[in-house]
């Protein structure tokens, strides 16, 4: 079933290339970004309080909150990064380069958490730089 989640993420995220380089015509990126957040602030705290998932709030350790919190400076850092890099570039270059996350995630997987690196994930990464570099030159 995870694979049918992250096709629909890969879906999502295409559509917010696209849409959002026609919402930042003429916009402050970080204007954009902000916005962007607020609606998927209110997207997201909508969805934990209809499923049922604020009674848990409080099972959340320290480290998780760390990382967490981590994890969404890092998000949004990505999103600024990411809205400028569309104002100021094409979609089909803009996107790729976005997406060479995957093979950096790849690496600091191994590195970070202990993955193992197959020759599989391996020659897939190297798939993902060199196709990155193809549509970007």
């Amino acid at each position: 079933m995870w694979w049918m989640y992250a096709l629909l993420s890969a879906v999502f995220a295409a559509l917010t290339a696209v849409l959002a380089k026609i919402g930042i015509k003429g916009v402050d990126s970080n204007l954009a970004t902000a916005i962007r957040t607020v609606v998927i602030l209110v997207l997201a705290w909508g969805i934990v309080y209809f499923r049922g998932g604020l009674e848990h709030i409080g099972d959340l350790t320290r480290t998780n909150w760390i990382f967490i919190g981590l994890s969404g400076l890092a998000t949004g850092l990505s999103w600024i990064f990411y809205f400028r890099a569309l104002q100021l570039g094409k979609v089909s270059q803009v996107a790729p380069v976005d997406k060479l996350s995957v093979a950096i995630a790849i690496v600091l997987s191994v590195v970070f958490l202990g993955e193992k690196l197959t020759w599989h994930t391996g020659l897939g990464a190297a798939m993902i730089i060199g196709g990155t570099l193809v549509l970007i030159f």
